[in-house]
């Protein structure tokens, strides 16, 4: 067969659903609000064909920068040989769910304006790796045994 470079080529197993999530999304994505400045994964629904984004962008994350009635306008950063170019891709409704990518972030500074509205002591509130675990000691047995012996006098 003749090999192909078209838009959507190798991506048989990208845009694929997984087992028993065939057919066309339900409403609940369409009816949710993005704002500016919202995160949103872009991750593309192969059974809605309008508005796909380009398979690059598929599994990014990115910014909202305008939203228009049938489409979302995301900023995306892309990797372009030795540089990363800020692209605007804009994308349906149906190939964007919102990111979690801040909510660790947005959980920290929930908990310091509280520590600082209960005016409890000043604490150190830096992230630190995680600490190296214990020593621990393996026991085995004394003796070691070989499955397949094969030794010959001229090497040993």
């Amino acid at each position: 067969m003749p090999h192909s470079y078209g838009i959507r080529a190798r991506t048989r197993g990208l845009f694929s659903k997984g087992f028993r999530q065939n057919g066309l999304p339900s409403l609940r994505g369409n009816l949710r609000t993005y704002r500016i400045n919202d995160y949103v994964d872009i991750k593309v629904n192969g059974a809605v064909h309008k508005g796909m984004p380009y398979k690059i962008y598929h599994g990014k994350t990115g910014k909202v920068f305008n939203v228009n009635p049938n489409a979302i306008g995301v900023l995306v950063n892309k990797q372009v040989r030795g540089r990363i170019v800020q692209k605007r891709v804009h994308v349906r409704v149906e190939h964007i769910n919102p990111s979690k990518c801040v909510e660790n972030f947005k959980n920290r500074v929930r908990t310091a304006e509280k520590e600082k509205r209960d005016k409890n002591p000043k604490k150190d509130r830096k992230r630190l790796p995680g600490k190296p675990l214990p020593e621990k000691v393996v026991s085995g047995k004394s003796e070691v045994t070989f499955q397949n012996p094969q030794f010959h006098k001229e090497i040993f």
